[in-house]
Order: C-alpha cells, then sequence, then structure tokens
C-alpha cells in the first residue's frame, strides 16, 4: 500500500511540472510549482546554440581591424594570398585572415595576427585589440573568451604599396 500511495504523489507532482505555462501561479502556490514554471519559461532550457568556428574567427577579425593603428592582419604569406584574392574577380577581402580561433561549448580563445602602423605603441595596440576582441566576441556570442594573443608580424611605413611603385634608383 505504501507503495501505491508514494507513486501516486510522485504523479500528482509530476502533473503539477507539467501544467500549462499559461497557468497563473497563484500567491499560495507552493515552491516546487513556481519553480518548475520559472524553469519552463527559461528558452535556454529547450535546446542548445552551436557557434561556428568561422563565426567567432570574423567577428575577432572585424574587432581588430577597427583599431586604429592596425595596419593589416595577418603574417607575410597571408597577406600575400590576401593581394591576389583580392584582384581576382567575385572575392572580398578576408575577414577572417591572420585570425585562428579554437571554440568550445562556452570558451573561445583567439590568436590575432597583426601589421601595425609605424609609430603606433605596439604594447598599447596590443592591448586594445585584445580588449575590443574580447568584447565583441562577448557580446555577440555568450562565450568566454579565456585568452586573445596577439602577434605583431610586421611594421607598416606610410603607404608600402607607394614605396614598392616608386621610380628604380638605377637604369
Amino acid at each position: 500500500m505504501a507503495a501505491s500511495s508514494t507513486a501516486s504523489a510522485h504523479e500528482d507532482a509530476s502533473t503539477k511540472d507539467h501544467a500549462s505555462s499559461d497557468a497563473p501561479v497563484s500567491a499560495g502556490a507552493d515552491s516546487t510549482n513556481r519553480h518548475a514554471l520559472a524553469r519552463r519559461d527559461n528558452a535556454g532550457d529547450r535546446g542548445r546554440t552551436s557557434i561556428a568556428d568561422i563565426v567567432v574567427a570574423k567577428v575577432a577579425g572585424i574587432a581588430a581591424r577597427e583599431i586604429d593603428g592596425v595596419h593589416d592582419l595577418g603574417g607575410a604569406t597571408e597577406r600575400a594570398v590576401g593581394r591576389v584574392r583580392d584582384v581576382l574577380p567575385g572575392t572580398s577581402v578576408s575577414t577572417t585572415q591572420g585570425i585562428e580561433v579554437e571554440v568550445g561549448e562556452q570558451q573561445a580563445a583567439v590568436d590575432v595576427s597583426i601589421v601595425a602602423e609605424y609609430g603606433v605603441a605596439i604594447h598599447q595596440l596590443a592591448a586594445a585589440v585584445r580588449r575590443n576582441v574580447i568584447s565583441a566576441i562577448e557580446q555577440m556570442t555568450g562565450l568566454e573568451v579565456t585568452e586573445v594573443n596577439v602577434t605583431v608580424h610586421d611594421i607598416a611605413f606610410g603607404d608600402d604599396d607607394d614605396q614598392n611603385d616608386a621610380a628604380p634608383r638605377v637604369q
């Protein structure tokens, strides 16, 4: 007998937990019922959100480019490939050039490779890039950023393309 009364008490509690979320909770409702209703109203408990690495990389790339003093992203090879890509019809600037990410379920780690403009305090530039990347990723994705490593691969002296187009010094 005791087993059947326990089962029916469990069924009653189960029925309360599955009550319609539209049903009002009265001031006299027990705390279990209010807690169950609050759980149902939390949309985050009703599925899983996955954010692809490419999404986090694009957010990081755009955030890094927003900082004054960042001339370009990527090492020499990445920038050379980017220049070729830029002249091909139908292609666009890669927002992920110079960005590497590792994305977990709740965290992300980012490596950013930059070219700094000459005259900029590199340590301050790296700190600004780091802050902006962390802020953008955390605000847009909800992921906790565990680290942002900034590597400065080069320094740009004004417009490097103009220097390459200058007339040769000898004939």
